[in-house]
């Protein structure tokens, strides 16, 4: 039984193979077709957070895989009415795949434990690892290759830098964080990303002009993620000096290109000029989630494209 629970239960080899799968499916898409690898799965998604990118990109994959989804909110009483354990044994026995988003990475951890299907982390306070891979993707497709490309990320080491942190290791791109002091990886997560990824490429810095030198992208989030409003208004005066605005775009080079995983606090952590401007991949960034989503459930349920 296969899982995504982090980027780093991927090899470079699937990685390659679930990109190869959203690019067929993608292209596929645009032609009209809506390929039914799928038929008469059904995939059950268990949010304790709100989403629009995630839930629609989901649902919309399975649904043109030819499977079915369905939403499962504070009705079902996950993690109220009982244990994670019974809620997981259930409903994994009615369904092909679960994809949760949680709070805590442990209850991932702890459903896949108990899962008779796979199981699909859609965000978790550690790992994003599906936005992570749409991001490497998004990357290759633009650019044309991710051989020899770097990566900039400006802000807060958090879920979603520890996910393409690791799969920049992967897949080869160099990896720069610019973070104020008391906002980078922790010792054990760079430690297992050397582990799994032992020729990355990495570079921390607090210096957001020499994270961005050369990227192919520059990206960043908010300063202030769900669960830290009671941090917001600190994080805005130790963020103060790491805002993607015009003048660090310009730093990165004529090619770079911005991202983001949005939602974004315009004015805050990226300045409208940046979100809208001719070197914004915003929005085909959200978009390829759904493609990328198409080929990891393809991939993990075993059909063939």
């Amino acid at each position: 039984m296969r899982h995504l629970l982090n980027v780093s239960d991927l090899s470079t080899e699937e990685i390659l193979r679930i990109f190869a799968l959203s690019a067929d499916l993608k292209a596929k898409f645009r032609a009209g077709v809506r390929e039914p690898l799928l038929p008469g799965r059904v995939m059950a998604l268990v949010f304790e957070k709100q989403s629009l990118r995630t839930r629609v990109s989901f649902q919309s994959a399975m649904t043109h895989l030819g499977g079915a989804s369905m939403m499962l909110g504070d009705d079902a009483g996950f993690g109220k009415r009982e244990s994670i354990a019974d809620f997981t044994r259930v409903l994994s026995e009615m369904v092909d795949v679960i994809v949760l988003r949680t709070k805590l990475h442990q209850t991932v951890v702890d459903a896949a434990k108990y899962s008779s299907c796979s199981v699909i982390n859609g965000l978790t306070d550690q790992s994003h690892p599906c936005q992570a891979l749409a991001d490497l993707f998004t990357i290759r497709e633009t650019v044309g290759t991710l051989e020899g490309q770097k990566l900039a990320w400006v802000g807060d080491a958090n879920n979603v830098a520890r996910s393409l942190a690791m799969a920049c290791g992967l897949l080869g791109v160099e990896f720069a964080v610019a973070s104020p002091r008391g906002y980078d990886f922790d010792d054990a997560f760079v430690a297992k990303l050397h582990a799994k990824a032992p020729a990355v490429k990495f570079l921390v810095t607090r210096d957001p002009v020499e994270a961005v030198r050369g990227a192919a992208a520059v990206y960043t989030d908010v300063w202030a993620s769900m669960g830290q409003e009671a941090e917001e208004a600190q994080r805005r005066r130790d963020f103060a000096d790491y805002q993607v605005n015009g003048k660090l775009m310009a730093a990165a080079g004529p090619t770079a290109r911005f991202m983001h995983c949005l939602p974004a606090k315009r004015g805050e952590e990226v300045t409208d000029e940046v979100m809208d401007g001719p070197y914004s991949i915003i929005v085909e960034q959200a978009a390829n989630r759904m493609h990328v989503q198409k080929g990891v459930l393809a991939w993990l349920l075993g059909a063939q494209s």
